[in-house]
């Protein structure tokens, strides 16, 4: 019998997208059941919106006052154990994600699956490697627990039809106490969530300054977009690195992508291929990000930019 437990990830009483999405991987596996486990101080909020995932069999919650905040060391022990009598342990590939399911497969003594792509079957999953270069098929001995982390960007978020149990557990499961909390530094914006935005605009080294930076900020709210940037802008101190795109920054699958002033670097690329249209704006005709974009723009990007803004009106 085929069962998934699906981790929660949330933050501040509200379920992140990304949960989800790899409700829709664990979908694809065609399991008996799938379960979510939240594990929070607080965790009802939570819980009723996982409740609602299409697909959901019972939403599993976990209330301790070590779970305040998402330290993965803590949280790991108590997903190894609430991983008894399941087959598969999905997580979003996400900071979360990665932070938390290594620990998890090697309490369970068991190698982990990375940004799964695609389910050729219960135990067989695509990945890329290289950059996105290569996809490679990843087969699992059929005898062990599964631990992956679930590529967001190729996977739809499930539904949010359903009404999924909500049952409480009790882990009888000693914490570390070598890790603790000392603050959360996060910036804030009125704009929409990169990793989730339906639109984003990017700016990369082409832009020239963090003051000339203001020019794709003002375009990205002109069309209601999040903002987003090349490693290059981030490195140059442009933006803040949580603003980088591309595989050491996140990786994205927005439906329109508007890539200003970016040349393309193959790491760039990587975060981006699952954007539905790429729009690309560089002075260089010659630039990589040609290749891949579905509408090129070649010239000023400070001449071009405020073009468009006229021709949206």
């Amino acid at each position: 019998m085929t069962k998934i437990l699906v981790i929660a990830e949330h933050l501040d009483g509200k379920l992140n997208a990304s949960t989800a999405r790899a409700v829709s991987a664990a979908a694809a596996v065609k399991p008996e059941a799938i379960d979510i486990i939240v594990l929070s101080d607080t965790p009802d909020a939570v819980a009723a919106e996982a409740a609602k995932i299409d697909g959901v069999s019972r939403v599993l919650t976990v209330a301790r006052s070590e779970n305040a905040h998402a330290l993965a060391a803590v949280f790991a022990p108590q997903v190894a154990k609430a991983a008894a009598g399941y087959t598969h342990v999905f997580a979003p590939s996400t900071t979360f994600g990665k932070d938390l399911a290594p620990r998890v497969a090697a309490l369970l003594g068991v190698s982990q699956v990375s940004d799964i792509m695609t389910v050729e079957g219960p135990h067989s999953f695509k990945r890329p490697i290289y950059a996105g270069n290569t996809i490679v098929t990843v087969e699992v001995d059929a005898a062990s627990i599964v631990v992956a982390t679930v590529r967001t960007a190729s996977w739809p978020a499930a539904a949010s039809s359903g009404n999924a149990s909500v049952e409480s557990l009790s882990l009888d499961v000693s914490l570390p106490s070598h890790t603790r909390f000392v603050n959360l530094q996060q910036g804030k914006s009125d704009r929409p969530d990169l990793q989730g935005a339906a639109k984003v605009v990017s700016g990369g080294r082409g832009v020239g300054s963090k003051e000339n930076f203001e020019v794709i900020y003002k375009f990205a709210d002109r069309i209601g977009a999040a903002v987003g940037a090349s490693r290059a802008a981030v490195d140059a101190g442009y933006v803040p690195n949580e603003l980088q795109v591309g595989q050491t920054g996140k990786i994205i699958a927005p439906e329109l992508y508007v890539a200003v002033g970016i040349s393309g670097a193959i790491q760039h690329l990587t975060g981006i291929k699952d954007a539905g249209t790429i729009v690309a704006i560089n002075k260089d005709g010659e630039a990589p990000i040609f290749e891949i974009a579905d509408i090129g723009l070649v010239g000023d990007l400070f001449k071009l930019l405020p073009e468009l803004e006229a021709a949206l009106g």
